[in-house]
């Protein structure tokens, strides 16, 4: 009996030893394990510096995510002017380039005509006065004849004066001669739908000469290059100034109304270049993310013309050199704007549905 109670007092001992030193080790170990926790710098974080929000990311974790930057440039930018564009409907040119081709070969078959005439005319009147070789009444249908083919001569060349002035007054020189011609490039990539022709209002003022080269903006946002034809014989009675006709090497739906850029006196102004790929959307609004350390990133708001304008002025928040994302931007705004502070009570998300 004395035994088996010196036993269980030995056991008791041993086991209360045992739970001692597993409590103290466990406390002993929290600590150390809270200050591994705190100095973990692996992953991304959010601070505030000056006002600014920045996002804090290793360069381990940079290089993992793909986060690339370049540096912006002063670039010297063209200064333009703003005109108004309308493109014309060319199947008025069409159908006159059609009727002048008919009246012209109207017009070459009566004059191939009167010269024979006038020599049937020649060769009669010398046969007829070389001893009456021929009646007089063949001299005279002769003459007849040669009358009026040379009227229909001249009735022609009437015709094809007046297509030729009709095609001046509505669509100006340079596309008359183009729609006059036998052949012409222009008028081919007119008809094949690979060019279009616009009037341009240049303001009042400008001068009287155009600029030869100009661009325009199309539907869908992007800049074409527009080639000078000639001044355009008729205006818009909505627009006041000098109107020109241009030609775009694309096709463009009749009647659009667009912007044209004029190039503007003076000397080029200087711009910091954003990159497209830099430029992310939030808020309605543009932004780009600024290299400010060699692990941190601030977001900063990016000026527009709202042209599509990719060119930015000298404002505080942007520099030459400036280091800006030009990959993995919106990245670094999913970071910015993950919620901070939520605790769960599963370590496992998924486990935690019911």
């Amino acid at each position: 009996m004395k035994l088996r109670w010196i036993i269980l007092c030995a056991t008791t001992i041993a086991l209360a030893t045992g739970a001692i030193w597993y409590v103290y080790r466990t406390l002993s170990l929290q600590p150390s394990a809270a200050g591994t926790a705190v100095k973990d710098t692996s992953q991304p974080s959010v601070r505030t510096v000056n006002g600014e929000t920045v996002v804090v990311v290793a360069p381990d974790a940079q290089r993992a995510s793909h986060i690339e930057v370049t540096s912006l440039i002063d670039a010297p930018r063209e200064q333009t002017r703003p005109a108004y564009a309308t493109v014309l409907d060319l199947q008025p040119l069409f159908d006159l380039r059609s009727r002048f081709a008919a009246a012209q070969a109207d017009l070459d078959t009566l004059t191939a005509q009167a010269d024979n005439s006038r020599d049937q005319y020649a060769r009669s009147r010398t046969l007829f006065e070389d001893d009456q070789n021929v009646s007089r009444k063949s001299v005279s249908d002769a003459n007849a004849m040669m009358r009026a083919n040379d009227a229909k001569l001249r009735s022609a060349k009437i015709a094809v004066a007046g297509l030729g002035a009709t095609l001046r007054q509505q669509f100006g020189e340079a596309l008359a001669a183009a729609a006059q011609a036998p052949t012409s490039r222009v008028m081919e990539h007119l008809r094949a739908g690979q060019a279009t022709v616009l009037r341009v209002t240049l303001p009042a003022g400008n001068g009287t000469d155009a600029p030869p080269q100009i661009t325009v903006d199309s539907p869908d946002g992007k800049t074409l290059p527009a080639q000078r034809l000639s001044a355009a014989p008729s205006t818009d009675p909505a627009l006041q100034g000098q109107p020109w006709l241009y030609l775009v090497s694309q096709m463009l739906p009749a009647g659009t109304r667009t912007l044209a850029n004029l190039p503007a006196t003076g000397a080029a102004k200087a711009s910091l270049v954003v990159p497209g790929g830099a430029v992310l959307w939030y808020g309605g609004q543009r932004w780009a993310y600024v290299k400010t350390a060699p692990d941190s990133f601030t977001r900063r708001f990016v000026p527009g013309s709202g042209d599509g304008d990719p060119s930015v002025s000298h404002t505080p928040g942007f520099h030459a050199g400036d280091q800006v994302v030009i990959q993995g931007a919106q990245l670094l705004l999913s970071e910015e704007l993950k919620p901070r502070g939520i605790a769960t009570v599963c370590k496992d998300p998924p486990e935690c549905d019911d």
